[in-house]
């Protein structure tokens, strides 16, 4: 099993360059087996040497390098219900899900890499109100614990803070419109990125960067988890 990941292919940028240029079949097909070498193969690469480093660090998040109902996202896009009918995406990107993800609404690691924009974290990213309820709920009932969280420096240095990715107007209905953490009650989603150079992704540091990336937002996924009811660690 590869334990070293020595970074992707600059061709994959300029495959995706020229894909947004030349987004039809006709093009895609004739270049399907350079889609394949220089995308789909070192994906699978990067995420058989993230599996490694999960079971080091003994946590319950699955890292499938099957490129077909594994870790990576498909290409190919959703066109029934969109106006937009271009049939490949223009990036490429894998999701570590919690291993109860199959079953339950959980967090879970992100990588995603494009011409002009890589980046990584982990969260939640818009649960159903179910387990927005739980998660709010954890917020109110442990607000010491959210606070080390995103007041923590290391935290706040390397993600900014919690992602704006849409909130409610107001504060959820049976929640305190003026608690400490009250626009954080309104989040419809509770997930941190880091964004770095896209060169730092063809070098070997780039797994190493992704891997620190993912031990600083361990606080918050435990959290987040502990609020789903989900263990977070092996063993537990």
């Amino acid at each position: 099993m590869p334990t070293v990941f020595n970074g992707f292919p600059k061709d994959l940028f300029t495959f995706l360059q020229e894909l947004a240029k030349n987004n039809n079949r006709e093009w895609f097909y004739a270049n399907k087996i350079r889609y394949h070498e220089s995308v789909v193969e070192p994906m699978g690469e990067f995420i058989q040497a993230m599996s490694y480093r999960f079971d080091k660090m003994a946590i319950r998040f699955v890292a499938d390098p099957r490129p077909q109902g594994g870790s990576m996202f498909r290409i190919y896009r959703d066109t029934r219900f969109s106006k937009d009918k271009r049939p490949y995406k223009q990036h490429v990107a894998c999701h570590f899900r919690h291993e109860a993800g199959k079953d339950a609404h959980a967090p879970g690691f992100y990588v995603h890499l494009e011409p002009g924009a890589v980046f990584f974290g982990g969260g939640i990213w818009m649960p159903p109100n179910p387990v927005l309820e739980k998660i709010r709920n954890t917020i109110v009932e442990n607000p010491n614990a959210w606070k080390r969280i995103i007041k923590n420096p290391t935290f706040k240095k390397r993600f900014g803070g919690i992602e704006d990715s849409g909130s409610l107007q107001r504060v959820p209905r049976g929640f305190d419109k003026n608690h400490l953490f009250a626009e954080d009650l309104k989040r419809k989603s509770y997930f941190v990125t880091q964004d770095v150079d896209p060169a730092l992704a063809t070098t070997p540091k780039f797994i190493t960067e992704v891997e620190r990336a993912f031990h600083a937002a361990a606080p918050l996924m435990k959290y987040l988890l502990f609020a789903i009811g989900l263990p977070f660690e092996r063993g537990n």
